[in-house]
């Protein structure tokens, strides 16, 4: 079974006590290796308000990154009422010449909702797939949501069209679902794809990093998260062709909380203190590995790698047996 490899000097981005809008925790970065070759991290950060914003991160190497501003980059519109408490876990796409960025929007659901339909726990907490794009990482234009009328969460774009279609998956609490798009704003036929399963991806699933094309299918690192809440990460290969169809989901985990900065984070809400997570949604190529981007425990930034040899040969031979 192979296992991801952590780098020895997490983590690499921590909070920043000097900056209140990131002082509580920087968590769960979107990445993309830009036109220059720089690899940005577009990482979520907290306060003391809990509120979530985006700060950028920049490095040559992969490995050592500088934060570009002593602000936000990117923070929600406070007018608008379906992020109001913040912005969540971006994930980053480029097509063409464009970085298309999903993130969770939150907020909460009027007190007259029903709570037997909350999607996830008694609290009225509403999560809304909204969509960002930029050529530059400085100048954003806002797409609002564009899932409506559900809460979901976790959504990654396909980086090139499909059959003439745009696609897109994202996760509907517990399962992970796909839908397709003419224009990257109006979604439709959207359906279940995958649904929790052993035991240690039993209580839900996530989509993880936005799809990379490879000689097996479209290749991502998701996450699962078993009775105990305890997220681990695995492999999940789509068809090229038909990125519906499930090629290969991994047996077991190939990475989970194991170091103290995994194992034990902040209290993110009253009586919830995070603990045993490792969670990715960016993840790069470069010099032959996969670079694995995750938030560890929801309070830091970490760093695990795979070579691309490796992963391929295992790839190969669980296919192959399939």
């Amino acid at each position: 079974m192979i296992k991801l490899k952590r780098y020895e000097k997490n983590p690499i981005i921590k909070p920043d006590m000097d900056h209140w809008w990131e002082a509580r925790a920087v968590l769960n970065p979107g990445a993309v290796i830009d036109e220059k070759g720089n690899i940005l991290l577009l990482y979520r950060a907290m306060g003391g308000d809990r509120i979530s914003r985006f700060g950028l991160a920049k490095s040559k190497d992969g490995y050592n990154f500088i934060k570009q501003s002593e602000f936000p980059v990117f923070e929600s519109d406070p007018a608008d009422l379906y992020e109001r408490l913040g912005c969540e876990d971006p994930r980053i796409t480029k097509i063409d010449d464009t970085y298309y960025i999903t993130y969770t929007a939150t907020s909460v659901h009027p007190a007259t909702y029903p709570k037997e339909k909350f999607a996830t726990s008694m609290l009225p907490w509403r999560v809304r797939v909204s969509l960002l794009s930029t050529k530059d990482f400085n100048q954003f234009t806002r797409h609002g949501v564009i899932l409506h009328g559900v809460d979901s969460k976790n959504a990654a774009l396909f980086p090139e069209k499909i059959n003439g279609q745009y696609c897109m998956l994202h996760r509907i609490h517990p399962d992970k679902w796909i839908s397709y798009s003419e224009d990257l704003i109006n979604w439709y036929d959207q359906k279940i794809i995958a649904k929790p399963g052993r035991t240690w991806d039993k209580i839900k699933i996530g989509v993880g990093n936005p799809p990379i094309k490879t000689e097996f299918g479209w290749l991502t690192f998701y996450h699962g998260v078993d009775d105990k809440s305890t997220y681990r990460l695995g492999v999940m290969i789509y068809d090229l062709a038909n990125p519906s169809k499930i090629v290969f989901r991994s047996k077991e985990p190939i990475f989970e909380p194991y170091r103290e900065y995994e194992k034990n984070g902040f209290e993110m809400s009253i009586g919830r203190k995070i603990s045993d997570v490792v969670f990715t949604n960016g993840v790069i190529e470069k010099n032959n590995k996969f670079f694995i981007y995750y938030g560890a425990s929801d309070s830091c930034i970490c760093l695990a790698t795979i070579s691309k040899d490796e992963l391929f040969a295992y790839l190969h031979k669980e296919i192959k047996n399939i």
